[in-house]
């Protein structure tokens, strides 16, 4: 997922580690890539691109969607909002004239461009509307290479294979988010188990499902304001834990159980970014009228607030909307959603530099991620920052397309990028 709103080397084997069902770093299965941090452990995308140069193919796509694509061997999949008719009944006037959206999966043939196949998973107007710059398709989808899963929040959840049948679907009710800003936290995936935040302004829980056939495991009751982070499952001595970050409190409820396991408070309100994990500590970032990081030690039960598992905090530079990008020893951090960078190391919290400025992006929703040495970070206009991957800013190519608002996050496989506009998908490559 895109949260939205407004307001290379080898192998490393690690104590906590980012889980996906059956997982394979070559490709991008879920928000964030294969490790949940932002990085393609195995990819070599291109330094340099533009329309005409390293573009291998651009399809253009109907409808809304801040909606990162996930990409497994030949496949590539996208979700759309598509607008069927716009809406001129008393009850769609009330919210907003939403009008008729065709909730729409997109599977892509990631050589040729063409599309495979495209399945409506759901044709309703939205109860609600949402910020200007959200949309009513931001969460991403999750695969594990046999099934995929696609989440329209108040509009179902909903399981696919990859010929584009449907395997079973859930309605989890309507969403009531804050002054009607939208929804937008994506699905986790674990294992034979899918995990569903739903922090609204009603009834919040936590829920988790087989993957197989929809069967509810264990639902748990949040007590939280609206939420857009997507939960985060590590595994940790042998235990896999769901975090999920929330302005209340950020907890973590054991997979199997769904029982909480540890909370903590700090957060700021609207803790939009999603929280990643390394070594024994996981971080958790948030950045709206005000600004908070927390590195916290994995294997301690409880209320951490205010005890030494918190092993370093800062209360400024945080990003608002991006998610951080956690890579070898370094955690980058966009402050607020301004073209502002800061990198910290991972471990001590110590600033390797802090709020620099890169110039040519202008505002950023979309998080960083990283392949190889490089770090690439995508402006809401098209623009893309690298830089050279580091304690030291060195920026090595702004690159731009003639596309603009490109809010969805990059995913990298191989020697690709795959990068979501508002009217198109790019897939960028080395080769082309």
């Amino acid at each position: 997922m895109r949260s939205f709103i407004v307001l290379s080397g080898g192998i490393l084997i690690l104590a906590a580690q980012a889980v996906v069902g059956s997982t394979d770093e070559n490709f991008w299965p879920q928000w964030r890539g294969p490790l949940g941090t932002g990085v393609a452990p195995h990819a070599d995308p291109p330094l340099h691109w533009s329309e005409t140069n390293h573009v291998k193919w651009k399809l253009a796509l109907p409808g809304e969607s801040d909606s990162t694509p996930i990409i497994w061997e030949d496949r590539v999949f996208v979700l759309s909002a598509v607008p069927a008719e716009r809406g001129t009944s008393e009850a769609e006037k009330a919210t907003g004239g939403n009008g008729t959206f065709r909730f729409t999966v997109f599977c892509v043939n990631r050589s040729s461009g063409e599309i495979m196949w495209q399945k409506v998973a759901r044709e309703t107007s939205p109860h609600e509307g949402r910020q200007e710059n959200n949309t009513f398709a931001s969460a991403s989808p999750v695969t594990e290479g046999r099934l995929v899963w696609a989440f329209f929040g108040s509009r179902g959840l909903f399981c696919y294979d990859f010929d584009g049948n449907l395997k079973w679907q859930k309605d989890l009710g309507q969403m009531k988010t804050k002054m009607g800003f939208g929804e937008g936290a994506s699905p986790a995936l674990s294992g034979n188990t899918i995990v569903i935040n739903w922090d609204h302004e009603g009834d919040d829980f936590i829920a988790a499902f087989d993957k197989t056939s929809g069967k509810e495991l264990w639902r748990q009751p949040r007590d939280e304001a609206t939420g857009w982070s997507t939960p985060l499952i590590v595994e940790f001595k042998g235990q896999k834990q769901v975090v999920v970050n929330a302005t209340g409190k950020v907890r973590s409820y054991d997979l199997a159980s769904g029982k909480e396991l540890w909370s903590c408070g700090g957060q700021t309100a609207n803790a939009i970014p999603s929280p990643v994990a390394q070594g024994d500590l996981v971080y958790l970032t948030s950045g709206f009228r005000g600004s908070a990081v927390q590195a916290i030690r994995l294997g301690r039960t409880g209320d951490l607030t205010g005890t030494d598992a918190i092993v370093w905090s800062r209360n400024k530079s945080t990003p608002y909307v991006p998610s951080p990008l956690l890579v070898d020893d370094f955690l980058y951090l966009i402050s607020g959603n301004d073209n502002l960078v800061s990198c910290f190391a991972a471990k001590t919290g110590e600033p390797c530099f802090e709020r620099e400025r890169l110039e040519g992006l202008g505002s950023v929703y979309a998080s960083p991620v990283c392949a190889g040495d490089r770090v690439y970070i995508l402006g809401r206009e098209g623009a893309c920052t690298v830089l050279r991957k580091g304690p030291k800013l060195d920026v090595l190519a702004v690159n731009k397309l003639a596309d603009t608002r490109s809010d969805a996050s990059i995913a990298l496989v191989e020697n690709q990028i795959f990068l979501r506009t508002a009217h198109s998908l790019y897939c960028i490559s080395a080769k082309d």
